[in-house]
């Protein structure tokens, strides 16, 4: 039996099927990607979503020019993603660095709210007047910049008995 007299049923059940699976990857949308729920969270807060994680760990990856595997070990069986590279097990603590990202995070997390917190409030006081941009808000990148290993700074040279530049 034909469905119509140019599509035997074989074919139209392909298109069908075509169709069916167009469209539940049109309501997942292009770009769009599924997030498991995070696994062994020591410091952010538990009831955060997959898609929330991965991008504050996308922006901290940025500030320390890294990627993933900076502070994610593999798993141990040594299985690859789809492009080939090593999958990691972003619930494991196996890579040091991972809780040496947890210290740092909570020590900027204490630097936001026990110091830059009490400093705006502090200017804001003392200048209502004055209708500035904002400060800049503290992040990974403030000292990293971009290195895993911040660099040392080097202030700029002064001449001898002269203030020194930004004095």
């Amino acid at each position: 039996m034909r469905i119509c007299r140019f599509v035997s049923p074989a074919v139209a059940i392909c298109l069908l099927a075509g169709t069916m699976a167009a469209s539940a990857a049109a309501q997942q949308g292009p770009g769009e990607h599924h997030f498991p729920k995070p696994k062994n969270l020591k410091v952010l807060p538990k009831n955060l979503t997959g898609e929330q994680v991965r991008k504050i760990m996308r922006g901290w990856a940025g500030d320390l020019g890294q990627h993933c595997d900076a502070c994610h070990a593999e798993y141990p069986d040594h299985r690859k993603n789809a492009h080939g590279r090593p999958e990691l097990d972003f619930a494991s603590d196996a890579n040091p660095r991972k809780e040496m990202a947890r210290i740092m995070v909570k020590m900027t997390m204490a630097d936001r709210t026990d110091y830059i917190a009490k400093v705006k409030d502090l200017d804001e006081k003392a200048d209502k007047e004055k209708q500035g941009p904002p400060p800049a808000p503290l992040t990974c990148g403030t000292c990293h910049r971009g290195h895993l290993n911040p660099e040392a700074y080097v202030p700029p040279r002064h001449e001898e008995g002269g203030p020194r530049p930004g004095f």
